[in-house]
């Protein structure tokens, strides 16, 4: 349905929703947008009226629209002195300046200043009693006291072809400039994915015909994927919004799309000839790799997939599912991938976790708490998918305990897979072994429907947006939930009330998996709100612009050196708060974060609770 692609194309092409959300670039770029599309709106009218004799530039509807030009000519002035200022003085760190940048700076100005002279110098030779209605030009008409009217019409019909000259010019440059934009980037937000149809596409592994997995040339992206480069306007907002980046990592969501347009555009002309030599067996038959002649292998194993570079980007780049399908090319093609990422891998074919440890242990949390599996209890309503981390981590084996305890006391009828349960995959597939995913995704949709599931509970993020947007893919349909929305959900339906007060100043950490991958901001803050004496402060980077805790990706399961790891930058901003305890919604958050606490040895101070944790002191 294309319904959903007009209302984001209106909202950010026309509205700018997202370049406002920075206020500064985002109102420079809108006065110079809204300034281009009065001015074209004007040419348009004067063209129609000269050439097709139509009263389209007379009238009420030319004065109205002369005013509305003279005011937004002024405004595009302004903006190109905000960016200059920009760019010259503040020169902040996400935004690169280029002779390309001053050029269209340059001849925008240009044109603006030259159609306002020609409008300043008709209204002297005309002497237009209407001139009121173009303040503007009427102010630069005063210049132009007591020169004869012969050399005021000399001095406009050269400006006139200087101005068109300029203008003409100007639209000739626009394809070879990064104005190119204004074509690929709303082409490119119409096109673009919703959340829900953002996960990772599938790869047909049966295709006896396929040669290649992944992407390991340019021109095995999507012809989408390549658009994305040339909508990309570098104004550097994912890159300052990168969590690797941000942490010192080699990794720049904007130099990685503009090292791959660069390497389209270079490759783009010669691609015919590729293809005949491959036909002929040459040596000269592909185009250079990308890992390693184009991006590095660091800034592909860098990126925890956390999406902030697509949740902040005004034309909707999509970053991640082009490391994923590089880092395919590299575990499946290539075998070259992180030695700490085999021993997930091992633990995930062998045994079902990433931890490795004994499959037969998967259920033995759950011994002491009277808990049903579904295969002595079908009738239950919900399936409880406590994942890899309530099952086999000690810290977040309390917490899906909290969690059981929560729910019969709130009379929920559930039930686990116990030893049944796999691995959902999330990390093996964001990791790139995507043979991997499908087998243990197709292993656990096999059992569940074997049972009938139709409602599943988890608290873990990266298994909730697997269950919930990518089992479909494989033939697993079901109602995903997170325990934080679960949880307030009980709690609207007064299944569980929370009576004791809990003391504590709490910042709350947005999980990426949660919040930007399925904008689940509100219930974890409404469950924190429903308990007396919590004082919730909100760090600086919340909501959409949250920062990573440095799990996601697979990058859980990768070393990280000490001085630039993510989760380290994450506690520092949680701190920042002054608060006494660090709350989140995610056992991957929990880990990272409580380990950012230890490693400034504050455990005795700070508390790392999950949301879960904190509702049942207060309703035990």
């Amino acid at each position: 349905m294309p319904g959903p692609s007009i209302i984001r194309f209106l909202k950010n092409t026309v509205g700018h929703v997202r370049i406002l959300r920075e206020s500064y670039p985002g109102i420079m770029h809108w006065m110079i947008f809204w300034g281009f599309i009065i001015c074209a709106l004007a040419t348009i009218s004067i063209a129609v009226h000269e050439h097709l004799n139509l009263p389209t530039f007379q009238g009420g509807y030319y004065l109205i629209l002369s005013f509305i030009l003279n005011l937004f000519a002024l405004l595009i002035i302004v903006a190109i002195v905000m960016a200059l200022w920009r760019r010259l003085v503040t020169k902040p760190d996400g935004i690169d300046s280029g002779a390309d940048d001053y050029l269209v700076l340059g001849l925008i100005f240009l044109i603006v200043v030259t159609g306002l002279f020609l409008g300043g110098l008709l209204i002297a030779i005309t002497q237009d009693p209407w001139a009121a209605w173009r303040p503007v030009e009427d102010l630069i008409s005063t210049w132009f006291g007591g020169i004869n009217p012969a050399s005021l019409r000399t001095a406009h019909a050269v400006l006139w072809w200087l101005h068109v000259t300029l203008a003409m010019g100007f639209i000739a440059y626009i394809p070879y400039s990064k104005l190119f934009h204004i074509f690929a980037g709303p082409i490119n937000q119409y096109l673009a994915k919703d959340k829900a149809a953002q996960s990772m596409q599938p790869i047909d592994l049966e295709d006896e015909n396929a040669e290649q997995f992944g992407v390991a040339e340019i021109q095995q992206f999507t012809w989408k994927q390549l658009l994305d480069g040339e909508a990309c306007i570098r104004c550097g907002r994912c890159q300052d919004n990168c969590p690797a980046y941000i942490s010192g990592k080699p990794l720049s969501p904007k130099k990685l799309t503009q090292d791959l347009k660069n390497q389209f555009r270079a490759v783009a002309p010669r691609l015919a000839a590729f293809q005949k030599a491959a036909k002929e067996n040459k040596e000269e038959a592909t185009p250079r790799p990308l890992v390693p002649d184009v991006i590095s292998a660091e800034e592909i194993w860098a990126c925890t997939t956390c999406r902030s570079c697509e949740e902040q980007c005004p034309v909707f780049v999509e970053h991640v599912p082009k490391v994923v399908d590089i880092r395919r090319n590299l575990v499946m093609m290539e075998s070259s991938f992180p030695a700490e990422a085999q021993t997930a891998f091992r633990g995930m074919e062998n045994n079902g976790n990433p931890w490795n440890l004994g499959w037969k242990s998967r259920g033995d949390w759950v011994k002491d708490l009277d808990v049903p599996e579904l295969s002595a209890n079908q009738d239950a309503e919900y399936l409880y998918w406590p994942g890899c981390a309530g099952a086999f981590d000690n810290r977040n084996k309390k917490v899906a305990t909290v969690l059981v305890q929560l729910f019969k006391k709130a009379g929920v009828s559930f039930a686990i897979l116990g030893n049944e349960e796999k691995c959902c995959g999330d990390s093996a597939r964001r990791l790139g072994n995507e043979y991997l995913y499908q087998t243990l995704a197709r292993e656990n949709i096999e059992t569940m429907n074997g049972y009938g599931v139709k409602k599943i509970i988890t608290s873990c993020p990266h298994c909730f947006n697997t269950l919930k947007h990518e089992y479909p893919q494989f033939g697993g349909n079901y109602e995903a939930i997170h325990h934080s929305v679960f949880l307030n959900r009980l709690i609207k339906e007064g299944k569980l009330k929370p009576r004791k007060a809990v003391a504590a100043t709490c910042a709350y950490h947005d999980s990426c998996y949660l919040g930007r991958y399925n904008d689940i901001y509100a219930e974890p803050r409404k469950v924190l709100s429903a308990i007396s004496g919590i004082r919730l402060k909100e760090m600086e980077r919340n909501y959409y612009k949250g920062f990573c805790c440095g799990g996601g990706g697979g990058r859980m399961w990768l070393d990280e050196p000490l001085s630039e790891r993510v989760n380290f930058k994450r506690t520092e901003q949680a701190l920042e708060t002054g608060a006494d305890s660090i709350l989140t919604a995610c056992p991957y958050c929990l880990t990272m974060l409580e380990d950012g606490i230890k490693a400034k040895d504050l455990t005795e101070k700070i508390k790392t609770k999950d949301i879960a944790e904190v509702l049942w002191e207060s309703v035990q």
